[in-house]
Parts: C-alpha cells; sequence; structure tokens
C-alpha cells in the first residue's frame, strides 16, 4: 500500500473521529457518519427508537425541509441513505470528489440539526408500520428475531432492531429528540470517507460541520449473557420450516474469533462444503443453507441457517448435528485450505469496497481504538491451525445451542431439536 493510500485516522478536540480512506483509483467517494447507538443501546421501552431517529432524520431539519434534503444531494447526482443495526446507525451518501465538503455539510445537517416535525412523525409511523408487516410475514426475519431472543434473553441483544409496534405507537417527537441528545453525541461519532479524498481537506470540512457536537461519553452496555434454548413460531401460508441454529462465539475483541469464522467456512462456505453438500447435494433438503460467524464487538453467534420442507425439517436437524459431530473429530486438510482461501480473497475484495472498507475501518475504531491493517487479520486466519478449527466444533458441542424454528413448524421438529441439542424448550 502506497503512502497515499494509507488510511488515516483523525480526532478532533470534542473527541469525534474522522477516518479518510484514500482510494485514489476510484472515481467516486462514499461518505458516512456513523453513530455508536442502535436497539443494543436502547432499554426495553425504547425498543425500535434508533430505527425511527434514522427513519426521522429525514424528514426536516432547521434549515432544509426534506424536499430540500433530498434536492440539496441528487442536485449534486449524489444518492444519500440510512440504516440502522444493533450496535450503530449511520448516514452515507455517495457522489462526486470535488463536493466533499457539501457531502459533510449535509450529513452534519441531518445528525445535528434533525427537528422531527411532528406531522412528518405522524407520517412515518404508518411507513414503518408496513415495514412492521413485511417483516412479521417473512418466516427468515421471524427465524432470527426469535433466535436472537433464544441467544440473550432480555438483554438488548435479544431485541429486534425495528423494535415493537406498540413502542411505535407510543414514541412522540420530545422521546426522539431526548434521545438525540443523549445518544448523538462528539464520543460516539465517526465520520469517514472512502475514494480519492483529500485527506486534510476532509478533516478540515469534519472539523468545521461538528466542532460544536457536545462531547459526552462513549454509549456503553454490558456484554450480553448467552442464554441458548429453542423457540418457534407458526405462520399461516407459509411453505417452509425456516431454522436458525448457533452457539455462542467469540466477540470481535477476542482474537480467537477468527477461529470461529475459519470454522463456519470450512462447515458452510461454498457449494463444496459439507454444510452444502450433505444437505442440498446428497440430501436434498433444502434449496438453501448457510453457516456463518457473525462477530459483533460486545458478542458472537455461529450461525447454521437453512429453510426446509416440514416433513424433512427433524432429518436436517439430524444431519447438521452429524456434521458438527464430524468436524469435531477430524478437520479436512483440502477443505480447511479451501475455507481458509475463501475467507482471505473474500477480506482482499473488501478492499475495493469503499462502504465496505468504511464500516470495517469504523468498527475497529468504536472497538480498538486505531485502525488496524487487514494484514494483521490474514495473519491471524493464517496461523489458525487445524487443532484450533477442531476445538472451536468440540466448543460448540458442549455449549448451549439456540435454536429458532419459523413457518410450518411440525411438532417433531420442535421434539428433534430438543432431543439432539439437549435443551430446554420454550415458545
Amino acid at each position: 500500500m502506497t503512502p497515499s493510500a494509507v488510511p488515516h485516522l483523525a480526532a478532533l478536540p470534542n473527541g469525534l473521529r474522522a477516518i479518510a480512506i484514500p482510494m485514489p483509483w476510484r472515481r467516486t467517494v462514499s461518505l458516512s457518519v456513523f453513530v455508536r447507538t442502535g436497539s443494543l443501546h436502547e432499554p426495553r421501552a425504547l425498543n425500535g427508537i434508533s430505527h425511527v431517529v434514522e427513519h426521522m432524520a429525514f424528514k426536516g431539519t432547521q434549515s432544509r425541509d426534506c424536499q430540500r434534503i433530498n434536492l440539496d444531494a441528487e442536485r449534486l447526482g449524489a444518492e444519500v441513505n440510512a440504516h440502522t443495526d444493533k450496535d450503530h446507525t449511520a448516514f452515507h451518501i455517495e457522489g462526486l470528489p470535488r463536493d466533499v465538503p457539501a457531502f459533510v455539510g449535509l450529513l452534519a445537517d441531518i445528525v445535528l440539526h434533525s427537528t422531527f416535525p411532528a406531522d412528518e412523525l405522524e407520517r412515518e409511523r404508518q411507513v414503518i408500520e408496513h415495514e412492521f408487516t413485511e417483516f412479521e410475514e417473512d418466516p427468515a426475519a421471524m427465524a432470527f428475531q426469535l433466535f436472537d431472543r433464544a441467544c440473550y434473553g432480555m438483554h438488548p441483544a435479544g431485541q429486534p432492531v425495528i423494535g415493537n409496534r406498540a413502542n411505535l405507537k407510543r414514541f412522540s417527537r420530545d422521546d426522539l429528540l431526548s434521545y438525540v441528545q443523549r445518544q448523538y453525541t462528539a464520543a460516539n461519532v465517526i465520520v469517514a470517507a472512502a475514494g480519492p479524498v483529500d485527506v486534510d481537506a476532509f478533516v478540515r470540512a469534519v472539523d468545521a460541520a461538528f466542532a460544536a457536537m457536545p462531547a459526552g461519553e462513549p454509549n456503553a452496555v454490558p456484554h450480553p449473557d448467552w442464554h441458548g434454548g429453542l423457540k418457534l413460531r407458526r405462520m399461516s401460508g407459509s411453505a417452509q420450516c425456516h431454522t436458525v441454529l448457533g452457539f455462542e462465539a467469540p466477540a470481535l475483541a477476542d482474537d480467537s474469533h477468527v477461529d470461529s469464522v475459519l470454522a463456519a467456512a470450512l462447515l458452510g462456505e461454498g457449494m463444496s462444503s459439507p454444510l452444502l453438500d450433505e444437505i442440498r447435494e446428497r440430501r436434498s433438503l433444502a434449496y438453501f443453507a448457510s453457516c456463518s460467524a457473525d462477530i459483533l464487538p460486545s458478542s458472537g453467534q455461529f450461525v447454521i441457517e437453512a429453510a426446509t420442507a416440514p416433513a424433512q425439517a427433524d432429518e436436517f436437524l439430524e444431519a447438521v448435528a452429524d456434521l458438527l459431530r464430524r468436524q469435531a473429530d477430524g478437520t479436512d486438510a483440502v477443505g480447511l485450505e479451501r475455507a481458509r482461501n475463501q475467507i482471505a480473497v473474500r477480506t482482499l475484495r473488501a478492499l475495493d469496497q469503499p462502504t465496505r472498507r468504511i464500516e470495517s475501518a469504523v468498527q475497529d475504531v468504536f472497538t480498538f481504538g486505531r485502525l488496524r491493517d487487514s494484514g494483521e487479520w490474514l495473519a491471524r486466519l493464517q496461523a489458525a491451525s487445524a487443532h484450533d478449527v477442531r476445538e472451536v466444533f468440540a466448543r460448540l458441542l458442549r455449549g448451549t445451542a439456540a435454536i429458532a424454528l419459523a413457518g410450518s413448524v411440525p411438532v417433531r421438529a420442535r421434539e428433534r431439536a430438543s432431543a439432539l441439542f439437549n435443551r430446554e424448550t420454550a415458545h
């Protein structure tokens, strides 16, 4: 990496950080403002408020109405968007390099000066109600919501990002303003840009736009305890049983999380993986199945997912249990090489994707307080041994499984899940 392409981290006096990721070969710039607040930071009575704030932030500021926000971005050819996750809320814009100062100013206006008009809030409730309906009719989305609750119980980590209908109906404009005032502080904000960025000019623009933001304190939540167990939701109109099965994995700050990432890729990444080969190619139990290690700053999940015909759900669970035992007993050298190379290629490919670079860099700074070189992670990946991977599977088998079944769920699938993984069931 040439010196001009080295990512740069700067801190403002109020604690806000700016990250510039030079990618001089690109013709456009991606810019994001990340706020360390999401469903993880919400008490139960406020579950979903981060998501509502994200929606409402575009409905008007002290100097722009919602139409002007969109017009000011689009007249520059830019696209403006946002998303909410468990551990953050982020606002994005992408356009030409010459317009970076304008982009910083526009996102700063949205983050710092949104007014959350009461009439717009009433309209947006209806929009989010439609989002709830889509969510509630999707067995996959429902299974993952149940899975998180099985994993973490009543800890905020078990809450859905979207929240719940009762809270949505109750949130007031004052609730939104109070939440933003408390959570949106400089200690919890990172402004990041990737592309052909003039680093010094970008940092000056961030300083000018955000210098007056109150410093605040880092938004912290206690690490969730792992619960496990089985939860299910029968959904009329669904022809499949959607299964999400998983175990606790190390959090991002624990270097051993790399072993779990490698183990997940070994088990279920790619058509030649044991999971896909057994479940789809040999037994025809599912069209789609996957395995991943979802690693967050405060928690981790080793997740296996598939949708099966109800009559085949118990066979799928038996096959997964057998696959886990086989991987704990012995690791195929060729499969391990495949998994290691797949992860390495995926990691290197992400270096060419500005939005992926930004999110990874922001996560590093929020978690470690610094930017990590991708070489650090890849070196740890190469160092992970077959023994380390077998130990991951052995730990999974000793641990407490979390299982979620949604859609058309036969009684025998619930019974088989409990018997195979020796867990108490819960509704």
